[in-house]
């Protein structure tokens, strides 16, 4: 329990980290790697050189002070973070290391202004909330190790089969190196897989959902290929992961983890919406919708740039075909001329209002929605707009969690 004096010091801060929250993140980062270069192991390079990082964590600083006289209130992030922090594999000793580093960064950018009575009541705050992530973590391990086929930490899996889906796309379909069972998931869940690429010095971890219905004999993820583009560097990662990674070479993969996953309590309709790759979710939730709910009405929706960049449609096509409760439709923002002349698409353009509207049977059901973060930021509109409850929209961010 924090003080009455140590609350109201702490929300004294909550204009200066509005202004300064970022820098102070910034700072932090650059503390924190200088002191501890083996955390570059962890930490994921390409969110820390394009902000990402640093942003996602200013607002959870920002988000703990404005909240500190109820930290129930941030309860939900906690367990989104601890999800993320459990598969990458952070410990209770990082806890102190983040700590100091994050106090000293606050000396860093406030230099007098913060006082020794700020510094020591923030330190009082960051026991409290590293004591939370620590206690939800240390179950999270230990459910993920005392699963059916569960295990912690990391472990070999072999790609048994790699499948071009798209011209971006590829899947990897993956088994355990040991031969044994391995743990269930829900749909919507990710795995990290730990990769040594070669002539770099450190591990780089990257997170996929899982892309096939659970229950199988293999995990099955499937990852675009981020080129070039603008001002922004090739993924390393998933550049290594297409050009290099064969069938029979061995990753490293954390247990499932994530709270973007279905319920399957409702049996209200349900609305699949995807954009890009941001389809590997709800492909998974489709095939579990119709093995588990085959009542349930499913609207099954996705945007691509064109025919080519359109990963898993046969398979999204194949289970309509065979599930006459399920509706598919595709929507390209610049199809091709061959596009067109196969009818293709159902809409050219952007998802909008009135195309979901004449698709879905109404608003009240539940929606999930993946894919970019301006993609997830338009259909976060539109459902809105068109008075969907706030508690019957679902969405998942890829890297840091951020807010739409």
């Amino acid at each position: 329990m924090l003080s009455e004096q140590t609350i109201r010091v702490i929300k004294s801060t909550v204009p200066v980290l509005e202004v300064h929250g970022e820098t102070i993140t910034k700072r932090f980062y650059q503390r924190l790697f200088a002191a501890h270069p083996e955390l570059l192991n962890i930490f994921n390079h390409a969110n820390q050189k394009q902000g990402r990082q640093q942003a996602a964590l200013a607002n959870a600083v920002y988000a703990a002070a404005l909240h500190i006289d109820r930290l129930e209130a941030i309860l939900p992030a906690v367990k989104q973070i601890a999800h993320k922090h459990r598969s990458l594999g952070i410990k209770p000793e990082h806890y102190p290391i983040v700590g100091e580093n994050l106090l000293g960064a606050i000396k860093d950018v406030l230099g007098d202004s913060a006082t020794d009575e700020i510094l020591d009541a923030w330190a009082d705050a960051y026991g409290v909330i590293a004591g939370a992530f620590i206690g939800v973590e240390a179950e999270m391990y230990k459910e993920a190790a005392e699963a059916p086929g569960g295990w912690a930490d990391f472990r070999p899996f072999v790609i048994s089969r790699k499948e071009q889906e798209s011209n971006v796309i590829t899947s990897f379909y993956l088994r355990p190196q040991d031969g044994g069972p391995i743990a269930d998931f829900e749909p919507g869940q990710y795995v990290s897989l730990r990769f040594q690429i070669p002539g770099e010095t450190n591990t780089h971890i990257r997170q996929y959902s899982l892309s096939h219905a659970p229950g199988q004999l293999f995990y099955r993820i499937s990852v675009k290929r981020e080129n070039t583009r603008d001002d922004v560097p090739a993924g390393k990662v998933s550049v290594y992961l297409h050009e290099q990674l064969q069938e029979g070479d061995v990753v490293e993969l954390s247990a499932p983890a994530g709270d973007f996953t279905l319920d399957l309590q409702d049996t209200r309709p349900v609305t699949l919406i995807s954009g890009g790759v941001g389809l590997t979710p709800m492909v998974s939730m489709l095939h579990t919708l119709v093995a588990k709910q085959p009542e349930r009405a499913v609207t099954f929706l996705h945007a691509a740039l064109d025919g080519r960049h359109h990963a898993l449609r046969a398979e999204v096509e194949a289970v309509a075909a065979a599930n006459p409760q399920v509706n598919v439709a595709w929507c390209y923002a610049q199809p091709t001329e061959a596009d067109r002349a196969a009818g293709a698409f159902d809409k050219e353009g952007y998802i909008d209002l009135p195309w979901i509207q004449s698709l879905v049977p109404g608003r009240d059901g539940s929606f999930y929605f993946c894919g970019p973060v301006p993609f997830m930021q338009a259909v976060n509109a539109v459902l809105t707009a068109w008075g969907v409850a706030e508690a019957d929209r679902w969405y998942e961010f890829f890297g840091p969690k951020g807010t739409l």
